[in-house]
Formats: structure tokens, sequence, C-alpha cells
């Protein structure tokens, strides 16, 4: 495919007629009740557009544009009508105006001023002037890229008269926030239910936010229980579900309340906490029942509620906290795409601009009519237009922009079938076609990859391709020196390393911010529904997979292969197989027992000299796509993948068994892909998969190399002992600087299916 260089980017220009049909004045009559309930239809050839119906109004303001693609006109005029609703006295035109297409006006570049719309006298069938009526129009010619794309009626969708929306749109994921509370005690706790000789029951406090997030301290023997728990919750802001503590009584199957205390998260009793200071405690007054608006009046006022203070005087220590020097995990760790803490302030600059292009898609599947494609990083997510025009060969030619914070992390880009505008409600979900990831560390700077990426899904009957994306993709780094220095920085904020939260606990808080995000999401207008964003975010990423353990399996197969084949090789030394190899590392053995002091800069030296021969033979062109034989597809396997969970299968005890060797086995595949993606991280160190790591990393070799030679072995040693030996005062909690830059090297989890 032959690229069109243009002024607007990445995207081939595709020219357009746009029509805006902006307001009407002084229409006239259409029936003896002197009543017109105006509306105006766009003709173009076969097509058409139709703007929203007016009642009885006689000067109409409609502010719509339409567009019409310039490769499907079928007409050098283009007809606009002012019509009426049709009834049985009188016909429906009230007038209508008429253009030439060769006469309509380009507006090029796209930061030129608008086209000015004008008034238009409205003639009769016959071309008659008519004496009363006129329209406000504007059209002209323009691409893509011209501000009123977005909000346009393509002319595909126009013989659509439902509210289906199918414009190009941008949503943001919501500022997700990690709320700490700590449950530290109570006092003058009394049962709900008093009785002669009952005593209190153990108590438990549960605390809840929404309708998922509910969280149970352990149960304490006594009026005044200490419990001394945290736990962390996910916000988001605005903050529209309180917080609410509740003390029960443990009794059996049914737990009685004891009182609650519901306390809203924008109080002042919340503070955001942006620099792990302490937090204050407060005692909080728990009533038998109380509304939110009256929580929240009482929270803000610190006035316990009059209608139970006479009876009621139990109180529990809380202490609460925003934390938002932490990131609020919403997808997967190995395909974040961002990285940033929720606090602004804490937020480091932008180092780069990320252009990705959405050109086309071709070979798509059978049965694929309104494909659309939705791309995220970071909090962005951005849904090209639906195309309805049935075709396996789309093309949408859109671009965006995103501001780059961090190398280390993955754009998603999802091609999805709109099912929702054949059908009536959401009983159908939106069908998956495939989905491409790209991580940004193994892009070259200011280099343009225009490729086509495989499309593939799994099903229970096996895997199966779909089709190919078309992609353009370019990284422009606008910060060089904050972009390398990143690489000896965390991949987390600092809160992550001096506070961790645990690995069970952020798997749970994960989820929940998954749900969040997708509950947010479908709430817009039109809304990204929710399937769309579980798929995007790879909800069910952590249920166990048969096919993904021995893919991880496989993959750390591969990595002691490498050793495998060093082994066979000395092996072939030792026998003599090539004399001169043999001979040759018999000197290299001789020099190096002779000369100690050179055994570790020529360790260093081969290292740069295999990297600088990688970066011709083993340097990724292009980024790598989904790796069918890596994700080891077996249809025998994917039946048991795509099971409910729990289970379907009969069998109580089967069901009971089955479940726990998948909790079980869940783990050990995370943990085994973990152990394969540090191997694969050393793997990259040399393969110039990212670009600017390899050439840090060879140029610090060549340093080393240098520097070790000049030094003498033996201050280099007890340097090195010293430096391990060093007592902990001298340690950070912060990650080194090496281990930050492993961290950040790719590995082959981009490409795992």
């Amino acid at each position: 495919m032959t690229k069109i260089a243009w002024t607007y980017g990445m995207v081939e220009p595709m020219w357009y007629l746009y029509v805006s049909v902006v307001k009407a004045r002084d229409l006239p009559t259409m029936d003896i009740t002197g009543a017109l309930d105006p509306y105006v239809e766009v003709k173009l050839g076969n097509f058409k557009g139709v703007t929203r119906h007016l009642v009885k109004n006689p000067n109409p303001v409609w502010r719509q544009t339409f567009a019409f693609s310039r490769d499907h006109l079928q007409s050098n005029q283009l007809e606009v009508m002012v019509k009426a609703d049709k009834d049985v006295l009188c016909d429906d035109l009230v007038g209508r105006v008429l253009f030439d297409i060769s006469d309509v006006p380009s507006r090029l570049p796209r930061n030129s001023p608008p086209v000015a719309p004008q008034w238009y006298c409205l003639s009769d069938a016959h071309g008659n002037k008519l004496r009363h009526g006129e329209i406000m129009l504007a059209v002209w010619d323009g691409t893509q890229a011209d501000e009123s794309f977005p909000e346009a009626c393509h002319s595909d969708a126009h013989s659509l008269r439902s509210q289906t929306n199918t414009r190009p749109r941008v949503y943001y994921s919501p500022k997700l926030i990690y709320l700490k509370v700590s449950v530290i005690e109570a006092q003058d706790l009394q049962p709900k239910k008093k009785k002669e000789g009952q005593t209190l029951a153990p108590t438990i406090a549960k605390i809840q936010m929404g309708s998922q997030q509910v969280r149970r301290t352990r149960p304490q023997g006594s009026s005044n229980p200490k419990w001394n728990e945290e736990f962390m919750l996910v916000a988001s802001e605005p903050f529209e579900e309180p917080l609410v503590v509740t003390v029960l009584e443990e009794r059996g199957r049914d737990d009685d309340p004891v009182g609650r205390v519901i306390i809203p998260v924008a109080t002042p009793y919340v503070p955001r906490n942006d620099l792990a200071k302490s937090v204050p405690s407060k005692w909080f007054y728990l009533a038998r029942e109380m509304t939110l608006d009256k929580a929240a009046a009482d929270v803000t006022t610190g006035v316990k509620n009059k209608e139970s203070s006479k009876t009621f005087a139990s109180k529990i220590h809380l202490r609460m906290s925003l934390e938002t020097a932490y990131h609020v995990l919403d997808e997967p760790t190995h395909y974040s795409s961002d990285l940033q803490p929720a606090a602004n302030k804490l937020r480091k600059s932008a180092i780069g601009i990320l252009e990705v292009g959405i050109l086309s898609a071709r070979n798509l599947a059978a049965g694929v009519k309104n494909p659309y494609c939705v791309a995220k990083y970071g909090a962005k997510w951005v849904r090209t237009r639906t195309l309805l025009n049935d075709t396996a060969a789309p093309q949408w030619n859109e671009q965006c922009i995103w501001e780059v914070f961090d190398l280390s992390t993955v754009i998603t880009v999802a091609v999805l079938d709109n099912l929702h505008i054949s059908s009536h409600g959401d009983a159908n979900k939106d069908q998956r076609i495939g989905k491409v990831r790209v991580r940004l560390a193994t892009l070259e700077l200011d280099r343009t990859y225009t490729h086509y990426h495989p499309l593939m899904v799994l099903s229970p009957s096996g895997q199966k391709k779909t089709g190919e994306l078309q992609l353009a993709v370019r990284f422009t780094c606008t910060a060089w020196a904050d972009m390398l220095a990143q690489y000896g920085r965390p991949l987390l904020p600092k809160m992550h390393y001096t506070n961790p939260i645990s690995v069970l606990q952020q798997d749970y808080l994960r989820f929940q911010a998954m749900q969040m995000v997708a509950t947010r999401l479908s709430r817009a207008e039109p809304p990204l529904r929710r399937e769309v964003v579980e798929y995007m975010l790879d909800v069910d990423s952590h249920m166990f997979s048969l096919r993904r353990s021995k893919a991880n399996f496989h993959r750390i197969t591969l990595l002691f292969s490498g050793a495998d084949a060093v082994g066979n090789w000395f092996d072939g030394i030792c026998q003599w197989k090539n004399p001169l190899t043999t001979i040759l590392v018999h000197l290299l053995v001789l020099i190096l027992v002779c000369y100690p002091e050179l055994i570790l800069p020529t360790v260093l030296l081969y290292m740069f000299m295999i990297g600088a021969w990688n970066y011709y033979r083993r340097r990724e062109r292009k980024p790598q796509h989904m790796d069918t034989v890596l994700s080891n597809a077996q249809p025998d396997e994917l039946d048991e993948e795509f099971d409910t969970f729990p289970t379907s299968k009969p069998g109580d005890i089967v069901r009971m068994r089955y479940d726990r060797l998948r909790s079980i086995a869940g783990r050990v595949q995370t943990v085994v892909g973990d152990l394969a993606t540090q191997g694969e991280r050393a793997q990259s160190l040399l393969s110039w998969r990212d670009p600017r790591a390899t050439a840090i990393f060879i140029t610090l070799s060549l340093f080393a190399a240098i520097v070790l030679y000049v030094t003498p072995f033996q201050v280099v040693a007890t340097f090195a002992g010293f430096y391990l030996l060093r007592h902990p005062r001298l340690r950070s909690k912060q990650p080194s600087m090496p281990f930050n830059f492993y961290k950040r090297l790719p590995a082959k989890g981009d490409t795992l299916l």
C-alpha cells in the first residue's frame, strides 16, 4: 500500500462533503391549523441525512452537520429540502435549495477559519422562489481532520432513523484513588435487642462502599472491642458512594447490627494523603438507623444525632485517608498503560507524544457488518466511527494522539463488531474481532511503523484468525534526558515500595478498579459498553488456563535451551570436534589465568560486541504481534478455559476439587509467567527490542570494560565485597538503579494471547 503524505499526520486523507444545517426563519405554514413541524433532509444521490423533527416551530434551530464521503458520490447536485410532517391535506415539502458540487469550496488546511454559514432563500419543487422562508447553511469540502468530523452524521449511517450513535468519541477513565480505612476500636457497644440475661455477642466491623466493596474485621468478644485492622478500598472521583461502617453482632447466619455510621468520602474527615504522612484518627457516633442525607449533615457539622443521643452512645474509632501517592492499577501490570500516581503534584512531566493512526483492516471474518476500533492508553479511550458498509476491508483513517509519561507502557487497540445497531436493547454484546498491543519501549524514536497486525480470537471451538488491522504508530520524544533517566527509576510510584500492598489485596483492588471503570464508561453517551471495557482491560487474565500455563512453561524451556546450546558447544570443544576452536579456547584460558584482571573486561567487551552485532542481525524491524505458536491454543484445552467459574461440570465433589485446582494453578501460572519474564528481560539486554535500553547497556558495558581494565582487580573485588556487605542503614528501601533498569526491559508476555 502506498502511503500518501499529507499535512495532517499519519493517515491518508479521506475527503467529505460537509453540510451544516444551522437554522431557518419565517417558514410558511403548511395546513389549515397554521402549524408547522419542520425538519431538513439533505440528499446527495442515493445518500441522505435527516435532522431532528421540531414541533410547531416556524423558526427552527437544528445546528446539525452531515458528512458525505467523496468516494461514494453518485450525483453532481446537492439538494437541501425543508419538510414538514406528512398529513392528508398538503404535501410535506416546504422548500428546497440546490447546490452544484463543482462550486463547493474546499477547506484546507485544518487550521484555516471555518466556512461561515449563509442565508439561502427557499424554492418550491419547480424552482420558483418562495415569498417566505430562508435557511442558513454552510457547505464545504474537507477531510477527516476537520473539527466538524467527530460530530458529523455520516451518510452511511443515515438510513437509520434510530438514535444509535456511530460517531467517533473520546472517553476518559475516572480518576481512581485508594481509600485506606483503619478500624481501631469501639466503645460502649450495646446489643440491638436487650433481653434479660443476654450478653453482647462477639462483634465485627463491616466496611462497605457501594454494592461490591465489602470488608470485615475479625470478631472481638467485648463491649469495647479493639480490632486494629487496616483495609484498602477503591474510590473514584467524583465521590458518589459513601463509606458505610457497620458494627455487627456475630450470631450464626444472621448478624444483628449494633450501629452504623455513614461517612461521605468528600468530607474533611477523609483527607488526601499525598506524602505518606500520619493521618489523625477520629471518633464517630454510631446510630441505629441513619439515612445518607442525615449522615452527611451530622458528619460535616460534627453534631451527634439528637434522636439517639439519650439512649444510644456507642462510638467507633476510625482513621481514613485517600492515598493519592499510589497508582491504582486497573489493568494487568505487564500490559499497563499508565504508571503515574493519583496526586497531580506527584505526576511527572511528559517525555514525548504517541501518535497512532488507525488506518484500515482487511480479510475480516464473515459476518462482521459494523466494525469499529477502540484504542486505550492511559486514562484516554478513543473510539472510531462505526462503519456500516458491510465490507471485509473497512477504512477508518483516524488519528489519535496521547502524551507519554513512561516508555514502559503498552497501548492496546481492539477491533469489534457493533451488534447494537441492528438489534433493540442490550440483549446482544459487541462481538470481539481481535486486539493488538504495542509496547512503546520497542519503538525507535521518530520512526513511523505502518504494518498489518493479525487479529485473532479464542473460542471453545479453537483459535480463529479474524483478519488484519493496519496501524501507523510513531513515538516522538520531547525530553530525551528524562526519557533515559527513567531507566534508573522505579516502575511504580515510591509508595508501592515504602508501604507495599500485598499481592492478594492488589488483585482484589485491581478487580474493583476494573468494575468501576466499566461502570463509569457505560454511563457515558453513547456508552462504551461493559464487554468492550472488560475486553480491553483483560478482566479474566487471572483465571486459570491450562493453555497459558503450558505457554509459560514453553517460555521457560526456551530460556534454558540457550544454556543447553552452550553446554553442547563446550562438549564439542572438549571432544575436539573443531580443532582450531579448541586451540583458541586453550589460548584464551592461558591468557585469563595469567592475567585475571582481563576476565571481567573481556566478558563485558564480548557483550558489547554481541549487542552491536545483533543490531543488524536480530533487531526488531516492526512491533511484535500476537504469537499463535507461543500461545499454544489447542481445541481440547480451550473447552476447559472457557468453562464457567465455578465449573459447570456435574458432581459436587468434582466441582469443589476442580475449582480448588484451578485457583491454585492460577497462582502457579502467574509465578511461572513472572519467572519467564525475568529471563526474557535478560535476553532483551542485547536484542535491541528496546533500542534505548540496549544502547545504554552496551555503552555502560564498554565504559565498565575500560574502567575495570585500568583499575586493579583487587580494588574492584574489595569494593564489590564491601558494597554487598554494607550496613542496613546504608541500604535504601527504594530499588537500585540496575534493578529499575532491569524491570523496565520488555518481555514476550506482550505477545501472549
